[in-house]
């Protein structure tokens, strides 16, 4: 009986693990499963959501249904609700009903959430993030809804990383007021130099007019509606019509963890991306390596997938190996003058 592969999360990890073991093992039964209902979508383009109205079409990069037309069985809409690995099943809730299903094999690709800094938890009806197609979908009728009001939309922007300075460009460029507020004295500053760090802020200061305000310590966020205020540690800037917190990812681990496999940051893998149980890998935003590292990018990842895949086909026997990459922030007007940090 060909064995069977259960893939859960349907992000650039599972599906380009999921194509490729197909192509490698056509007999392999394969079923994926996963929250999602919209279809195979590319998670990068979120942040560049609110300046192209065609964005829900264009942002998917396959329906399940194409999935499903290469024989790979896909649950969507289903929540993963345990694994166990001693006996090799897992339950998943869908339609409101609970289901089992055996696997000879595990890939968890279950990527990661927006972190939510945990003063800002209590107030999680004042913000939004941007994490998910839902999230964007949500972000942009929610544009609309003040639009109706307020004919240029002032949105207060909580973090200075990699999305938060691309959601701000984004913004500006489909005509919205921005103001983004980080924690430290520079932006991106784990993935550029100072000098780096300098140009960005001035391409987003002076080039796309977003207000940014550096060494701010945000403590929460006060108001309702179309009328918001975000609090700093000695007073509070009002005039907000919405806020969104983008401080970062947190790697999905709680399937993980609650089955007794071995987790830090994220789930430990080994240098061939399998957990402390050898029927169980994990790839993407999710795995930790042996280096104490989440490679969560787009290539890295990409790479992560297609080797497993050939691995547990037998065609691979050496480790994974990191493969060279150029993240970049896609901000309009800016560039690099040195290699991005990792």
């Amino acid at each position: 009986m060909p064995k069977h592969i259960a893939v859960v999360g349907s992000g650039i990890a599972g599906v380009t693990f999921a194509e490729e073991i197909r192509k490698l093992e056509p007999e392999t039964r394969l079923t994926l499963l996963t929250g999602e209902t919209f279809g195979y979508y590319s998670r990068p383009l979120l942040s560049h959501g609110f300046s192209r109205d065609d964005i829900e079409a264009k942002i998917i990069l396959k329906p399940f249904s194409a999935l499903a037309g290469n024989h790979i069985a896909v649950e969507s809409g289903a929540e993963v609700l345990r694994v166990d690995a001693a006996a090799k099943t897992l339950c998943f809730r869908q339609n409101g009903e609970d289901r089992g299903l055996a696997y000879d094999a595990l890939v968890l690709a279950t990527g990661s959430a927006a972190l939510i800094p945990p003063p800002f938890r209590p107030q999680a009806g004042l913000f939004r993030t941007l994490n998910s197609l839902a999230d964007l979908v949500g972000l942009r009728r929610l544009r609309s809804e003040i639009r109706r009001v307020h004919a240029r939309p002032r949105w207060a922007v909580i973090g200075g990383g990699l999305i938060g300075c691309e959601v701000c460009a984004d913004l500006a460029k489909a005509g919205d007021e921005a103001v983004l507020f980080h924690a430290l004295p520079r932006l991106m500053e784990r993935q550029l130099v100072e000098e780096d760090s300098a140009t960005l802020l001035g391409v987003l200061r002076d080039g796309l007019g977003v207000e940014v305000l550096l060494d701010q310590a945000v403590s929460g966020f006060e108001g309702g509606g179309f009328d918001l205020a975000v609090k700093r540690a000695a007073d509070s800037r009002p005039g907000f019509h919405g806020i969104i917190v983008a401080c970062g990812f947190q790697p999905r681990i709680g399937l993980a963890e609650a089955a007794g496999l071995k987790t830090r940051r994220g789930i430990a893998v080994d240098e061939f991306l399998a957990t402390s149980d050898p029927a169980i890998h994990a790839i993407g935003d999710c795995a930790e390596l042996p280096d104490g590292r989440l490679y969560a990018y787009v290539s890295p990842v990409r790479n992560q997938a297609l080797w497993l895949a050939k691995h547990l086909a037998g065609q691979i026997l050496e480790p994974w190996q990191i493969p060279t990459f150029k993240p970049k922030a896609k901000v309009p007007g800016f560039e690099a003058a040195h290699p991005y940090l990792f």
